[in-house]
C-alpha cells in the first residue's frame, strides 16, 4: 500500500509539473524576426479572464529610455518599458486569440494569435491584417 500511494504522488507532481510547464505565462524573450537579435522581456499575464503581455525589460541598452513616439492615445510618448502590447487575448482550443499585438517600432497594431510550439519553451507569435501575417518565435525566460 505504502509503495502505492508513492507510486500515486509521484504521478500527481509529475502531472503538475508538465501542467505548469505548459501553459503560455511567465516571460519570454522577444527576438526580433529579421535580425533574430534578443529585444525585451515580455511577461505574458492573466487579468479578468483576459490574457495580457507587458514589457517588463529592454535588452538594448541604448532603447532602455525609449519613448513610444508611434503610440497613439494615452501611450503616445510614454516609456516602452511597461507597454502593455498584448491585449485581450482568450484561449481558444490550443491557441490564444481575438485579441491585439502592438508593435511599438513601427506604430501598428495587429490582430494576435499566440500558441505554444511542440516545445514548451518557445511561443508562436503571429500578428496578422487579413491574410497577411508576421510570425516571431519567443523563448521562454526562467
Amino acid at each position: 500500500m505504502l509503495r502505492l500511494k508513492k507510486v500515486v504522488l509521484f504521478f500527481c507532481c509529475f502531472v503538475n509539473i508538465c501542467a505548469f510547464s505548459q501553459d503560455i505565462f511567465g516571460k519570454w524573450k522577444t527576438i526580433d524576426d529579421e535580425t533574430k537579435e534578443a529585444k525585451s522581456i515580455v511577461e505574458i499575464y492573466k487579468e479578468n479572464d483576459y490574457v495580457f503581455g507587458k514589457i517588463v525589460e529592454i535588452l538594448n541598452s541604448d532603447k532602455k529610455d525609449a519613448l513610444c513616439e508611434k503610440c497613439v492615445g494615452e501611450e503616445k510618448d510614454k516609456p516602452v518599458l511597461g507597454l502593455v502590447l498584448i491585449k485581450n487575448m482568450k484561449p481558444e482550443g490550443e491557441y490564444y486569440k481575438n485579441g491585439t499585438i502592438f508593435d511599438p517600432e513601427r506604430g501598428k497594431k495587429y490582430d494576435c494569435r499566440l500558441k505554444l510550439t511542440n516545445n514548451p519553451n518557445i511561443l508562436q507569435v503571429r500578428g496578422y491584417i487579413s491574410f497577411f501575417y508576421a510570425t516571431q518565435y519567443w523563448e521562454r525566460v526562467n
